[in-house]
C-alpha cells in the first residue's frame, strides 16, 4: 500500500494506535514554556503514548503589542517571569515539550490538528524590521491591532500606531497611547483561519536551536494551512520525539510579507501518533484535500528544487508512479507557492490534489 493511501486508513498494521486512550492538559505558565528555541536536552513537561490527546496553550509572543487587550494573568505571568536574557536565540513562546513514549529517531510523529480556538479576540501585526519591504518603508515599524468577529469568523483592524525604534526584545510590552492611534482598513474584512506558525521536534543538535528558521524537524514553517482539520508528520530526530507548538496565528497570507501573521494566542486539540510504516525526509502536510511538501533553505531557488524533489519521492516512492510519470504530473497538476520570505530560512510548499488519485481497492 502506498503512502498517500496508508496514511488515510487506521488499519492496525499502519498505526500503533489511533483510538485516544487518555486527555492531557498542558496550560502555558513559565514552568511547561521555552521561549525562542529547541532544544535536545531539556525536560519534557509531560510523557504521552502513542494515540493520547493534548489540549494545550499557546501563547503569541507578540500579546505585549496591546497588554490590555491581548493580556491575561496567565499570559502575564509568562511575560513577567520569564527573563529577557533567556528569550533567545529565537522569538516564539514554546509550549512543552511533550515526550512520545517509544518514539525514536527514523520514526514519523503523526500529529492530527483537531481544533484550534482564539484564546481571546484580539491579534497583532507587526511590519517589521526582518519584513520584506522595511527599507521601501523607510525603515519604519508599524502594528496593526485585529479584532475577532466570532459570528462571522472574519478579522478587522482596530487601530494601528508607529512602533516606537526597533522591535528587537521577543515580548516586548508596548502601550500605545489613545492619540497616536491611527484608523486602518476600514470596511475590510480578513477571513480567520487559526493555525500554528511553529511546531516540531527536536532537533538533533547540542545546545539551543532557534525557532526562527524552518527545517527537517518542523518549527517555523508558517503555513496558514496547519490548522484545524490537518495532520502533520514529523521527522523524529532524538528519543522521545520533544515535541512543542507556539507562534499562533489568525491570519495568514502565503508570504507573510511583513514579517508577521495576525498573531494571537489559541488553545489547541491534538492527537499524537507514532509512526513506523514509513519514512519522509521533511514535515509533510496533509488536509482533506490535499497534501503539502515543504522545501526551506536561504535561497528561494534552492528550497524550490528541495520541494520538487522531496515531492518527487512522495509520488515515486510511496504512489508508485515512475520518476518521469511523476516529473509530467508534478508540472501539470501540482501547486508551487512561496510560505514565507521573513525567517532566514525562506519556504516553498508544494500542494497536490488527493482526488487525482485512483480509489484504494481492496
Amino acid at each position: 500500500m502506498g503512502l498517500l493511501m496508508s496514511l488515510c486508513h487506521n488499519d492496525a498494521g499502519a498505526r500503533e494506535k489511533t483510538v485516544p486512550s487518555a486527555l492531557h492538559k498542558i496550560r502555558a505558565t513559565p514552568q511547561t514554556i521555552h521561549w525562542g528555541y529547541f532544544n535536545a536536552s531539556l525536560a519534557p513537561v509531560l510523557t504521552v503514548k502513542s494515540g493520547d490527546l493534548i489540549q494545550a496553550e499557546a501563547v503569541t509572543h507578540h500579546a505585549g503589542d496591546d497588554p490590555d487587550l491581548m493580556f491575561d494573568a496567565g499570559i502575564a505571568a509568562i511575560f513577567r517571569e520569564v527573563p529577557e536574557a533567556d528569550r533567545n536565540p529565537g522569538v516564539h513562546i514554546m509550549t512543552g515539550p511533550i515526550y512520545v513514549e517509544g518514539a525514536k529517531p527514523g520514526d514519523i510523529l503523526e500529529v492530527r490538528y483537531l481544533s484550534m480556538t482564539p484564546r481571546n479576540r484580539y491579534g497583532s501585526n507587526l511590519a517589521a524590521n526582518w519584513g520584506y519591504l522595511y527599507k521601501e518603508f523607510g525603515e519604519k515599524e508599524r502594528v496593526t491591532i485585529y479584532q475577532l468577529d466570532k459570528n462571522g469568523n472574519t478579522a478587522s483592524a482596530l487601530y494601528a500606531y508607529d512602533f516606537p525604534g526597533k522591535y528587537l526584545v521577543p515580548g516586548t510590552i508596548t502601550r500605545c497611547p489613545e492619540c497616536d492611534r491611527q484608523k486602518a482598513l476600514a470596511g475590510v474584512r480578513i477571513p480567520v483561519r487559526p493555525h500554528l506558525g511553529t511546531a516540531g521536534v527536536a532537533p538533533d543538535v547540542n545546545g539551543r536551536v532557534s525557532t526562527i528558521p524552518p527545517g527537517k524537524h518542523g518549527g517555523n514553517i508558517d503555513n496558514w494551512r496547519i490548522g484545524a482539520g490537518a495532520t502533520m508528520y514529523y521527522p523524529v530526530q532524538v528519543d522521545g520525539a520533544l515535541f512543542s507548538i507556539g507562534d499562533p496565528h489568525i491570519s495568514q497570507g502565503d508570504g507573510e510579507l511583513s514579517g508577521t501573521a495576525i498573531e494571537a494566542s489559541l488553545d489547541v486539540l491534538f492527537q499524537v501518533v507514532l509512526r513506523r510504516d514509513f519514512t519522509f525526509p521533511s514535515p509533510l502536510l496533509e488536509t482533506p484535500d490535499c497534501w503539502i511538501v515543504h522545501g526551506f533553505n536561504e535561497d528561494l531557488n534552492v528550497a524550490m528544487r528541495d520541494a520538487s524533489l522531496d515531492m518527487l519521492t512522495l509520488l515515486n516512492e510511496h504512489q508508485g508512479l515512475s520518476k518521469n510519470d511523476a516529473y509530467s504530473l508534478m508540472s501539470v497538476a501540482a501547486d508551487f507557492a512561496v510560505t514565507q520570505v521573513v525567517d532566514g530560512r525562506q519556504g516553498i510548499h508544494v500542494r497536490i490534489p488527493r482526488t487525482i488519485f485512483p480509489p484504494e481497492t481492496e
